[in-house]
């Protein structure tokens, strides 16, 4: 299968993950770097073991990605789902494969 063909199954996983609010602050936060659960909870105003929650489908999505530091596993957006604003009149989006959602700027 072509990379730009449908691969509707998995889209479908990935608008699911994307279709809790939570999810999304989650997704943008992660906009400006990796975190790690602490930190997460931390800026989003939630327990940890919330955040721990959402990011395990975020990753069960293949939305982020994980790295061991230290005693810590960081959280990170996965390589091309973020798109920063191409020009002045482009939006940062998140590039789904099969679709595109603009993040508002904050």
């Amino acid at each position: 299968m072509a990379k730009n063909d449908l691969q509707p199954i998995h889209c479908a996983e990935q608008l699911k993950a994307l279709g809790e609010p939570l999810r999304l602050r989650i997704v943008s936060t992660l906009r400006t770097g990796p975190k790690n659960v602490g930190d997460l909870a931390e800026i989003l105003g939630v327990e940890m073991v919330t955040v721990s929650h959402h990011l395990g489908i975020l990753r069960s999505a293949r939305l982020v990605k994980t790295e061991r530091q230290g005693r810590f596993i960081v959280y990170s957006l996965r390589e091309g789902v973020f798109r920063p604003a191409d020009s002045a009149r482009g939006s940062e989006h998140i590039d789904l494969g099969c679709c595109r959602l603009e993040i508002p700027k904050e």
